[in-house]
């Protein structure tokens, strides 16, 4: 009977534990830009850290405005869990028209917490391009018959060493839950 006890606990205590499983592998290029408030941001700031990465730009007509507010529902979410060190990193795909000031602008129309959201700029179109393709794997392309750029609409996290290991919607059927759920297992998994 005890037998029986002690293999009934082992096995609902596995069935509890949840652990991370990255889904990618694809580390970070090394990077120092400049963020809304005109400071330097590099890579070395975000490594020990977990961070939830995206690409946007301000004067975007369709997804970019979605994929803010569902990051912005993200962040608190993940604050409601008692996990507010987590880091947003926001990089413009428009770095010619987003200036510090004019993303810092932008992203004071979502209720969110500046201390840990880095909205990205300082760079060239194609600095961003390749930056896109080889950390995120992800295109970036500027429409050179408009003022808009097609780009991915997926949340990539990024673990504490820099390295992206899953990525999600973010625009359509985002997995909110799915999200701070992952972030709580990663989180953990350095514990």
């Amino acid at each position: 009977m005890k037998r029986m006890l002690f293999i009934l606990s082992i096995l609902i205590l596995s069935a509890c534990s949840t652990s991370f499983e990255a889904e990618t592998d694809w580390k970070v290029q090394s990077f120092e830009y400049t963020n809304q408030n005109n400071e330097k941001v590099s890579l070395n700031d975000y490594k020990g850290d977990i961070w939830l990465a995206d690409f946007i730009f301000t004067n975007c007509e369709t997804v970019c405005p979605p994929m803010t507010y569902n990051l912005s529902q993200i962040q608190q979410k993940l604050t409601d869990e008692g996990l507010d060190d987590i880091k947003f990193v926001s990089f413009s795909v428009d770095p010619k028209v987003d200036s510090p000031e004019i993303l810092k602008e932008y992203i004071e129309k979502y209720d969110v917490n500046l201390e840990n959201w880095d909205l990205l700029t300082g760079y060239t179109q194609d600095v961003i391009e390749t930056f896109a393709m080889d950390s995120f794997k992800t295109v970036v392309v500027k429409d050179n018959q408009s003022d808009q750029v097609n780009h991915g609409t997926s949340f990539y996290l990024v673990n504490k060493e820099g390295t992206v290991v899953k990525n999600y919607s973010g625009v359509q059927n985002v997995p909110f839950d799915q999200i701070v759920s992952d972030i709580k297992s990663l989180s953990n998994s350095y514990k």
